[in-house]
């Protein structure tokens, strides 16, 4: 059996777990919310028996099961001992920013008991104080927001990993037949001289050698597939600190057939060489 990587987000209620595990699933870790305790060593059997088997795996555990603070440690005790990968991420946060969050959400402390939220706080620090000392990791998130929270834990369990590349997916289209709903990014390609006009080159496509051969031979392309590529070389890991999981880059030119299409190949060759998973789709490619 392999070992594998184990993550426990545990803390206090209101510090951000939800929104921590689903970071953690953006970047490549099987998650589950709320699994109780009892289950753990038998989830971890399962998981490592699987084909493929998980090799990351996220667990939140917090006060909903109950009184689980003490079972949790001999738990994870054993899957160290098993030469598993365990770390607990402890989220924490003032009480007067958990108040307010409570407050702000109108959902009850899930151990106020019909009580203000404060004392359901008060009896939660009391109850995890043992295992916040514990913890691999402790993250305040009283002044943290969500994009801040995501960036963080991305640093903290991806960036050091080789395989630590967002998604991208590059989409060529026609602004005849309006932009991609999809895209975070659009450059306007219109301005590069179009093959259309070619009574020998228009019923070929952006995938053809002649078209690629036409537009390289204009004296604005090459040029600006540089400084384009260049300012991609610069943006695309920004959003890769940022903690964001995928990033959609339209390219468009008039019928989206050939310009675009030439394009769009020649930055999904450069940003695969460079090790990322590239989607590529050419939207309006087949449209007269």
């Amino acid at each position: 059996m392999k070992a594998a990587e184990f993550v426990i987000i545990t803390g206090m209620s209101g510090a951000g777990k939800s929104q921590a595990i689903k970071c953690l699933e953006d970047i490549g870790f099987f998650c589950i919310d709320n699994l109780p305790t009892t289950l753990i060593p038998t989830f971890v059997r399962l998981c490592m028996q699987s084909e493929p088997g998980f090799q990351r795996v996220a667990l939140v555990i917090d006060v909903r099961e109950g009184d689980f603070p003490s079972s949790l440690l001999g738990i994870l005790a054993t899957l160290r001992a098993e030469s598993h990968d365990v770390k607990i991420v402890f989220l924490d946060a003032n009480d007067e920013v958990l108040v307010r969050r409570f407050s702000e959400s109108r959902r009850p402390h899930p151990l106020a008991a019909g009580k203000s939220a404060l004392t359901g706080i008060t009896v939660e620090r009391r109850m995890l104080a043992g295992l916040r000392d514990q913890a691999d990791l402790v993250v305040d998130t009283s002044a943290l927001t969500i994009h801040e929270l995501k960036r963080f834990l991305t640093r903290a369990f991806f960036a050091h990993r080789a395989t630590a590349k967002i998604a991208l997916s590059l989409v060529s289209f026609g602004y005849k037949y309006g932009l991609p709903f999809d895209a975070d990014l659009v450059f306007d390609i219109r301005f590069i001289p179009s093959p259309h006009f070619n009574d020998e080159l228009r019923p070929l496509t952006g995938l053809d050698v002649q078209i690629g051969q036409f537009l390289m031979n204009a004296a604005v392309t090459k040029p600006y597939l540089q400084r384009l590529t260049e300012f991609l070389d610069f943006f695309v890991p920004l959003c890769e600190e940022e903690g964001r999981a995928y990033l959609t880059i339209a390219l468009g030119c008039t019928g989206g057939r050939h310009r675009s299409v030439f394009l769009a190949e020649q930055l999904s060759g450069h940003f695969r060489e460079s090790g990322y998973a590239v989607n590529i789709r050419h939207r309006d490619i087949d449209k007269a």
